[in-house]
């Protein structure tokens, strides 16, 4: 179905081009009497054919049409077919030469595209392979020597250490439940080349943050949170699972990250078209030279032990800047000038179907 959509735009566009240019040649020569700018209108026309769509097809076959158009309605006997003329030969033989080299430098440029696209895709699934590498094995090696110690010495630890070992176990399960339900966000969206558009669907702002607030207390009770949305009614469309993902990660990000915070706060605010979300810490702040790959899977850490703390190492927020994608924006980070750090992230109020 794309291919066709792909083909049926081709067309249309080569055909429009070639028509613009017929009648503006058409008029140039009715109002100025100037037949010698007229083969350079559709040696321009047959350029950007080339130029813009794909393959030698669309290009070869508009230099054929603008050497009849040339020789039907510019040349003497008028609106008259006449191919002896050596003129339009050469015509033909000058809008081939054209076509076929506009064409090779478009493909070779798409390719090269296409390739800069592909080691970047490939570079970006290393770094998440490392990082999860990374992340899993902390929490697992956790899991596993707690479990361990309880199966094998049962009986040589105290009631008190077993709920210790137990609890351990729990709060790494569920790190690790969360963790995969970001990489499952993330392969998700990025199952087919092209993107994934995600099914959107009116969710209620209102209810959309309490789910977020009551999701973030059960964990982070001990870090206040402060709220601000609109008074007013206010539906978005958006997959709500995955933009409270969203949310949540990034609070999460902030209580793990932001050294020193004292101040979480959730800001959105709305306009005429759109709603800003705002994540605002007063912590540590990002090191400058990760913000450009914050979003981007994986974090170095230096001078950090195998057996640190989990960190997540940016994986929850590749997973957010995946999900902000495909609902047609863009998330961004930055470090605040009295402190701390924003993340932001704009939705429309309006879905693109609805516009149209």
């Amino acid at each position: 179905m794309k291919k066709f959509k792909k083909i049926a735009v081709d067309t249309s566009f080569t055909l429009f081009v070639l028509l613009f240019f017929f009648i503006i040649s058409l008029w140039i020569e009715s109002v100025f009497h100037a037949f010698s700018l007229i083969p350079a209108f559709f040696t321009l026309a047959v350029f950007l054919i080339s130029l813009t769509t794909d393959g030698f097809v669309y290009g070869i076959v508009s230099s054929l049409l603008s050497v009849m158009a040339l020789n039907f309605a510019f040349t003497f006997p008028y609106f008259k077919f006449n191919f002896t003329i050596p003129e339009n030969l050469a015509s033909a033989v000058i809008m081939l030469i054209i076509t076929i080299m506009s064409s090779a430098m478009t493909t070779k440029v798409r390719q090269q595209e296409k390739m800069k696209a592909e080691n970047e895709k490939e570079k970006m699934k290393a770094n998440l392979l490392r990082a999860v590498s990374h992340d899993l094995r902390t929490p697992l090696t956790s899991i596993y020597g707690a479990s361990s110690l309880i199966a094998d010495q049962y009986h040589s630890i105290s009631e008190e250490q077993q709920i210790t070992l137990a609890r351990g176990i729990k709060e790494d399960s569920e790190w690790l439940i969360q963790m995969i339900e970001n990489l499952l966000s993330i392969t998700r969206i990025d199952a087919d080349e092209n993107g994934v558009r995600v099914q959107k669907s009116p969710t209620v702002l209102e209810e959309l943050i309490d789910s977020v607030i009551i999701k973030y207390k059960k964990k982070y009770s001990a870090y206040p949170l402060t709220v601000t949305i609109p008074e007013e009614f206010i539906t978005i469309p958006m997959d709500a699972v995955l933009i409270q993902q969203v949310l949540i990660n990034i609070l999460e990000n902030a209580v793990i990250h932001a050294k020193g915070m004292t101040e979480l706060k959730l800001n959105v605010s709305v306009d005429d078209k759109n709603a800003l979300f705002e994540i605002k810490d007063n912590g540590c702040g990002i090191e400058e030279d990760r913000l450009n790959s914050i979003f981007t899977g994986y974090i170095e850490k230096k001078n950090m032990r195998v057996d640190a703390q989990k960190h997540n190492m940016g994986i929850g927020l590749s997973a957010c800047a995946a999900i902000i994608k495909a609902h047609g924006s863009a998330i961004h980070a930055e470090n605040l000038s009295t402190g701390g750090c924003r993340f932001y992230f704009i939705l429309k109020l309006e879905s693109e179907e609805h516009e149209q």
